[in-house]
């Protein structure tokens, strides 16, 4: 289960690095979706943010 590395944000990756069910979850979706997460992962400000957003992802 490889996820392309186009471009994710750092404090994405590293938060999804902490949670491996969700980022299992988040592997196994579809591209499309995972691009829609990726792009609002963009949207964070602070790690607290990211951290929120990875843990509350709709999956």
């Amino acid at each position: 289960m490889m996820i392309k590395n186009e471009e994710l944000p750092i404090g994405f990756t590293m938060e999804l690095a902490q949670h491996t069910d969700i980022l299992n979850q988040f592997a196994q979706l579809p591209e499309e979706r995972r691009n829609s997460i990726i792009e609002g992962a963009r949207d964070m400000h602070s790690r607290e943010e990211m951290r929120n957003y990875v843990e509350n992802m709709c999956i």
